[in-house]
């Protein structure tokens, strides 16, 4: 198991940015996908973005691309989530999801895909 701690969530105005980090340990981090999900008040959790374990492949859902990008440092132990020009609706807890595989191109974007969860890290953002 790893475990998942999530950071830089807060509240920002429309247009502008958030970087969130997902701290890692317990296990090797570069064997693992990782992936950012959301849920907003009253909503189910929703995907926003997914990284292969090696960090070559990137997917994103429809409503973030061109505005958040995702990278992780394998040295680090970390996953980033850069997100500009923020927007309402982007308002919601996020929580980083750690799946292991041997696939190093793997970029799963269901939940069940995924093994371990961090706590969320609530991001709010006004109009």
């Amino acid at each position: 198991q790893v475990q998942l701690v999530e950071s830089g969530g807060g509240l920002v105005q429309a247009g502008g940015s958030l970087r969130l980090s997902c701290a890692a340990s317990g296990r090797t981090f570069s064997n693992y996908a990782m992936g950012w999900f959301r849920q907003a008040p009253g909503k189910e959790r929703e995907f926003v973005a997914c990284i292969s374990r090696s960090g070559v492949r990137t997917y994103y859902v429809d409503s973030v691309k061109g505005r958040f990008t995702l990278s992780r440092d394998n040295a680090k132990n970390t996953l980033y989530l850069q997100m500009n020009s923020l927007k309402p609706e982007d308002t919601a807890v996020y929580s980083c999801a750690a799946g292991i595989t041997s696939n190093i191109f793997y970029t799963p974007r269901l939940d069940y895909q995924y093994t371990d969860w961090g706590q969320g890290t609530q991001v709010a953002v006004s109009s």
